[in-house]
């Protein structure tokens, strides 16, 4: 049975999906944990089950990263428990589907400070010990909209494009430090996604996609590597490979067909 490697991750978003995957992958590998997410309940019964895996110990914080004071209060609690981040996965996020007109401000808003605001919060806070000690993984998972504009889910595609952005630009930053920044980039993930932001009948979503499970084995591989970027899945690959010699316009308007609703 896996005991403790004295090393601590965070994981954003861990109550379920690829976050609550990549909990038990870090916890399989000895890591103690300390998982974020707006639910008490489902936190707690995710530390229960990690804890029977090994002699781990398991921090559970209930936040919501909508609040623009959650990264401080997040820091400042584990600071005050002398808890030292190792790994840093800045997994939260969701996203809203619609014209960007229609859709309401404040879930926009919301999206904004989980996808972007508080994943670049954490790194800030975060990043700085791990720079002093020459040693630190930081995931930030993007998506396959990262690399395209998407109509239909505008600000959810912006927000991604960012989380690219910066994770190539942190990483070529940090390189000879001993940290890395790896961006996960998933496709179609069966998680529940898909019921939040209201695309269960989106055309690109009527393929099964890949488990949240084969995508968290996948990202964490590479992160242990301290790869820049990594695509899960080869049909994912080809796609963003074959968009970088395509028109943008055509580019925008293969985006705005796949993100279409489509009857069941």
């Amino acid at each position: 049975m896996p005991t403790t490697n004295g090393k601590t991750a965070l994981i954003t978003g861990a109550s379920s999906g690829i976050g609550y995957e990549l909990s038990k992958l870090l916890a399989a590998d000895g890591y103690n944990l300390v998982l974020v997410a707006r639910s008490d309940q489902k936190l707690n019964e995710l530390a229960t089950e990690l804890c029977r895996t090994g002699k781990i110990s398991v921090t559970v914080l209930a936040k919501d990263l909508g609040d623009p004071a959650a990264p401080d209060e997040i820091f400042k609690i584990l600071q005050a428990q002398s808890i030292m981040i190792d790994v840093l996965i800045n997994n939260a996020g969701f996203g809203a589907h619609g014209p960007f007109a229609q859709n309401d401000w404040a879930k926009e808003l919301d999206m904004l400070h989980v996808n972007v605001i508080a994943l670049t919060y954490l790194t800030k806070l975060f990043l700085p010990d791990m720079i002093e000690r020459g040693l630190g993984r930081i995931m930030n998972v993007g998506s396959t909209g990262s690399f395209a504009p998407g109509p239909s889910m505008a600000v959810y595609c912006a927000t991604k494009a960012y989380v690219l952005s910066f994770s190539e630009a942190l990483a070529a930053e940090l390189n000879g430090t001993g940290v890395t920044v790896t961006a996960l980039c998933p496709g179609v993930t069966r998680t529940g996604f898909q019921a939040r932001a209201n695309v269960e009948n989106m055309r690109m979503l009527k393929d099964a996609g890949m488990s949240a499970k084969q995508v968290a084995e996948i990202g964490y591989r590479a992160m242990k590597r301290g790869t820049p970027v990594v695509i899960p899945g080869v049909w994912n690959w080809l796609m963003i490979f074959s968009t970088r010699f395509m028109p943008r316009s055509l580019v925008t308007g293969f985006s705005r067909r796949m993100m279409e609703t489509v009857g069941n």
